[in-house]
């Protein structure tokens, strides 16, 4: 039988505690109002984590790329391959010979501690856990202490306190300038040179190595200090003019030749579209992370969301149509409705 119920009722310290103690095994599905988490569970142990508005591929890419360990030429062929030979990404990346099994084992880790922290910070919504049997990743099995990472969690809460409302996960910040680098103490020094514009708070933290809340309190310190400030939102291109094609006439002695390559390109043409989707579904998750960043920034400046999508971009999903952009008081989130161009089914992408 489901243990189930509402955050508000039963938070979410009491049921890893429950979870923990009675050594469990099965799916704990957390449900808000601006995502969707399962944690899975072996013996009390966390061995996984899902999050529907991170996707794991997208984010291990990131990373890794920003630690110079890989190439977006290499995450390219790396995501042509797994929608081919449909292989994990990561055994592909150890295949490969890109990384080292440890470094994704080290990332996973790290992603599965900060998905399961932030849900402490939920205000509201469900919870339930079903016990079923959890497969184990053999290639790169993965045990986090239940008990310690609640500690972590409910620590970082507390001092949280100290920067909420001032940072998110999301937040990209920009340097504004490098002429006081000998009044920072050692954390900042070491937490600086990630700011680029384009990493936000998670990827910082991510390639740091360091605790969300080492991180988010360096990055507010740093702010305060008016050395680094919250990206703005980008100015929105305009549409390139269409370019004129001139065309050609063929001759008739080419026409055998061509009916080989046409045949050719037909038989590989389904190859082709399910790649072609793979990289648009990429690239709209990299859109939604661009949004996302330039939203924050709204809020930090105007201490508020913005009330419609339109206000920060009218770009279209590669599928051509528009961003989905849902928010309340607390949070929000940007969607692509994929290629079905319907909302709440299996291929959107958050």
């Amino acid at each position: 039988m489901a243990l189930e119920g509402s955050l508000k009722d039963f938070g979410l310290a009491d049921i890893l505690q429950l979870i923990f103690f009675q050594r469990k095994t099965g799916i704990l599905t957390l449900e808000g109002r601006m995502d969707k988490i399962r944690l899975f569970f072996v013996e009390g142990n966390i061995v996984g984590a899902e999050s529907r508005r991170r996707v794991e591929e997208n984010r291990i890419g990131k990373v890794l790329i920003k630690k110079g360990l890989m190439t977006e030429q290499d995450l390219q062929s790396v995501l042509e391959e797994q929608i081919i030979s449909n292989m994990k990404f990561g055994n592909i990346l150890v295949n490969k010979r890109i990384v080292k099994k440890e470094q994704i084992q080290e990332i996973l880790i790290g992603q599965i501690k900060e998905t399961v922290i932030q849900i402490f910070g939920w205000k509201d919504g469900t919870y339930e856990f079903t016990p079923q049997e959890v497969p184990v990743d053999k290639d790169f099995p993965i045990s986090i202490d239940t008990q310690h990472l609640l500690m972590e969690g409910l620590r970082i809460v507390d001092e949280w306190s100290l920067i909420e409302g001032k940072i998110t996960l999301d937040t990209v910040f920009i340097k504004k300038t490098d002429d006081i680098l000998e009044e920072l103490t050692e954390e900042e020094k070491e937490i600086l040179p990630l700011v680029d514009g384009e990493n936000d708070v998670s990827t910082i933290i991510d390639i740091s190595g360091k605790d969300d809340f080492f991180v988010s309190k360096t990055l507010v310190s740093l702010m305060g200090k008016e050395v680094i400030e919250p990206k703005e939102a980008a100015p929105i291109v305009a549409d390139m003019p269409p370019i004129e094609i001139k065309k050609t006439a063929l001759s008739s002695r080419f026409f055998p030749v061509l009916a080989i390559a046409v045949s050719f390109l037909l038989s590989i043409f389904p190859l082709f579209l399910r790649t072609d989707d793979i990289i648009k579904r990429f690239r709209a998750s990299e859109t939604i992370g661009d949004v996302r960043f330039e939203i924050e920034a709204f809020s930090f400046l105007h201490g508020s969301y913005p009330e419609k999508l339109d206000v920060i971009t009218k770009r279209l999903d590669p599928w051509g149509n528009p961003y989905i952009y849902k928010h309340n008081n607390y949070t929000f989130i940007v969607l692509s409705t994929g290629s079905d161009g319907k909302e709440e089914t299996a291929d959107d992408i958050y």
